[in-house]
């Protein structure tokens, strides 16, 4: 390949990755400006939320209990070291709350209902539903992506809350029930170290940036896919790698800015 080939290559694929970067934008702005619009029509985002939010339950509920689990084997062991055992549920509460919640959220999230948008609209692309939706004059942006879009904004920190409680009493049952940490110190510790605004409310926002992260990804996968059967499945695979490594870079430059680093 000679020289003048490769540069031409290297501007090609420029200008198609600033054109690409330049339409997800466009999606993006657009997504946001359909608020009115599922405001109006909430009977769309509900179905959504349930679809999104009560169909990943299972793995997130489960996810969260083995996760805390471990938290509390690994802290314990940890902590004893250092005569702190009673800071246990400190640990656990603030590993959660923090970070553990909101990413494993995400990133189960984006496994389980990520692909499910990726591949539902790129199956109505696919069947040419969405090009007959224009021809009706229906807008499918806001028939179809509006709806998906605010369901998963609004189930991912519900989700991320769940997985936080119920991973804060797998926390509890392993150090106060299975090794004998004081319960009282368990719990007090807990409550005392543990910031509403600081850590909580941290971790909200970051399940919110992530919840609107996982779910676009999975939109602009969709939306853009090639209309095959291979198209789908290459656009499904494209939306969990996009969608984890959006997620664990974003959660390093939400960290460094909250806690100014």
């Amino acid at each position: 390949m000679s020289l003048q080939q490769s540069i031409e290559n290297l501007g090609a694929g420029t200008r198609q990755w600033l054109a690409d970067v330049g339409f997800a934008a466009r999606l993006l702005w657009r997504l946001f400006q359909t608020l009115p619009y599922a405001v109006r029509r909430g009977g769309l985002v509900g179905q959504q939320i349930h679809f999104l939010g009560n169909h990943s339950l299972a793995i997130i509920t489960v996810s969260g209990l083995f996760v805390g689990f471990v938290l509390g084997l690994q802290g314990y062991y940890t902590l004893q070291r250092y005569g702190a055992a009673e800071a246990l549920g400190l640990l656990v509460a603030l590993s959660l709350v923090r970070e553990l919640g909101p990413v494993v959220t995400a990133l189960l999230f984006a496994g389980r209902a990520g692909t499910s948008l990726t591949a539902g609209i790129g199956l109505m692309k696919a069947g040419e539903q969405l090009s007959a939706m224009e021809m009706m004059a229906i807008d499918p942006i806001n028939r179809v992506l509006a709806p998906r879009f605010w369901g998963g904004l609004v189930a991912m920190p519900i989700l991320a809350a769940v997985f936080s409680a119920v991973g804060i009493m797998g926390g509890w049952f392993v150090g106060v029930v299975m090794i004998g940490v004081d319960g009282g110190a368990f719990w007090s510790q807990m409550q005392g170290g543990v910031d509403v605004l600081a850590d909580v409310g941290n971790g909200v926002v970051k399940s919110l940036v992530f919840g609107v992260t996982v779910t676009f990804v999975a939109l602009l996968q969709g939306w853009r896919c090639q209309p095959t059967p291979e198209g789908v499945s290459r656009a499904t695979t494209r939306t969990v790698v996009m969608a984890s490594l959006a997620v664990l870079g974003l959660d390093f430059v939400l960290t460094a800015m909250m806690f100014s680093i």
